[in-house]
């Protein structure tokens, strides 16, 4: 059985995702622009270990410094071999924090995360609500500071937007989750 996903397939399982779910949902009312606009660098790292990953990991935060933001706003780094554990996954954020100020990028970028198993603390890992944060592929998500502080002060309602996803996904439940077409994503994905 192969397990190994192309890059393609794993770029095209994330865009479909963040088109339907991220955009279509309003999960994040700042990913339209930068989708639209095609300022989101879409990076597959071949990564099979964290030490791998974390190169690819300072690798990006450099393109994405260097990078006029109207070329590259936003980049969604997918891992898919590496990190498939949540809680692994998890513990690694500390990493790539650490990383992030050791090239004194701290308060210039920062990472956001999803993950196919993502869990908010408290919940069951079968909780709707752990749906805001899941995507196809383990994935961290490389942000500028400046772009985020634009998009908040356009939209003043920024701070409700956790809980407004949350109301959505309630919602919206799994049915109207499976309706998305997602799911088919992810068996598909399990099937390789």
């Amino acid at each position: 059985m192969n397990t190994k996903v192309t890059d393609e397939e794993a770029i095209a399982a994330t865009r479909l995702w963040l088109e339907r779910a991220v955009i279509g949902l309003n999960l994040c009312p700042f990913a339209k622009g930068v989708h639209v606009k095609n300022q989101i660098r879409y990076v597959v790292s071949a990564a099979q270990t964290p030490e791998e990953l974390l190169r690819d990991v300072l690798s990006e935060f450099e393109v994405l410094a260097e990078a006029s933001p109207e070329a590259i706003d936003t980049i969604l780094l997918i891992h898919p071999h590496v990190l498939t554990d949540f809680l692994d996954y998890n513990d690694f954020l500390e990493v790539v924090d650490a990383a992030l100020e050791d090239v004194d990028l701290d308060g210039e970028l920062q990472v956001a995360s999803m993950h196919p198993h993502y869990q908010f603390a408290d919940t069951e890992p079968d909780d709707i609500t752990n749906y805001t944060n899941r995507s196809p592929y383990p994935t961290l998500h490389l942000l500028r500071e400046a772009s985020i502080d634009a998009a908040v002060a356009a939209f003043p309602e920024a701070a409700q937007i956790f809980d407004k996803n949350i109301e959505t996904m309630r919602k919206l439940g799994h049915e109207g989750w499976n309706e998305l077409g997602l799911a088919e994503v992810q068996r598909d994905k399990n099937k390789k």
